[in-house]
């Protein structure tokens, strides 16, 4: 088991680290393009690997998904090129979605707390060595410096990383992924209503696809019995559930890093 945990932890160092020396080099919209590549990976990998559900219905949304964050991110003559930046996010990427699925099939019954706490640790001294390699690290001591490390360090890595973990013991890994382009959302509707920002037409169109983009990739579809009458899936409404609860919380610890992919003229 301690060689599947470092797979994992190693899987994390790769997705983390291609995600922001891509970053560096590459537009935010652009970024979060093909940061949010993701979920359609995902799709592909849990279908071959975790025997999901490959329904067209699924399929629909996350690529709707995935146009809904392309119209929100790519401004007005924004071009494109397979530039190696591009490539190293996309690499991020498919680590991303790598980390899920592997998580999934070989690591689900570890208990996530404990499995986030170690897969921390072992890909710590791995990050380091990469910082000091290709950065000039810095440690301003201000109260807001502090603040940002903790929110960082505790709100969305380990609490938010310990939900996800949580979560995907749970739900289907495409379902899951395909939630994840809530995150973008979020983050424009907290500029607007924290910093000011303005949200034009185009960013309310974007929007409007990502959130029937989840909408359907997390519909229960209908089911032929064996007599060949349709069986809708059991509803659970009106049942509380504490799973529900933590989407949305490891989501939202996830809001402010999310910020970063926000383009200019929304920033303004």
């Amino acid at each position: 088991m301690l060689g599947r945990i470092l797979v994992l932890s190693l899987l994390n160092v790769g997705s983390f680290a291609a995600t922001n020396i891509g970053l560096t080099s590459q537009s935010s919209g652009i970024g979060a393009v093909l940061t949010y590549t993701q979920p359609l990976m995902v799709f592909g990998l849990a279908a071959a690997f975790l025997n999901e559900e490959t329904s067209k219905l699924r399929l629909a949304g996350t690529v709707l998904g995935f146009l809904g964050v392309s119209v929100l991110f790519v401004e007005n003559g924004s071009s494109f090129t397979l530039s190696l930046p591009a490539m190293i996010l996309i690499l991020g990427a498919l680590f991303w979605a790598a980390n899920t699925v592997y998580y999934k099939r070989f690591l689900s019954h570890v208990d996530p707390v404990l499995l986030n706490v170690l897969q921390m640790a072992i890909g710590l001294p791995f990050l380091g060595v990469l910082s000091l390699a290709l950065e000039n690290p810095s440690v301003p001591l201000s109260a807001t410096y502090v603040a940002i490390v903790l929110y960082a360090g505790v709100g969305a890595s380990a609490i938010g990383t310990t939900l996800w973990l949580l979560l995907l013991r749970e739900e289907d890994a495409s379902a899951l992924a395909g939630s994840s382009f809530i995150v973008p959302i979020m983050a424009l509707a907290f500029g607007w209503h924290l910093l000011g920002e303005t949200l034009d037409v185009r960013s309310l169109i974007g929007a409007m696809l990502v959130l029937v983009g989840i909408y359907l990739v997390n519909r229960r579809g209908q089911k032929r019995s064996p007599s060949g009458d349709r069986e809708t899936a059991p509803s659970t409404a009106g049942t509380p559930s504490l799973l529900q609860g933590a989407r949305w919380s490891v989501l939202k610890a996830r809001v402010k890093s999310a910020s970063r992919f926000l383009p200019s003229r929304v920033r303004e």
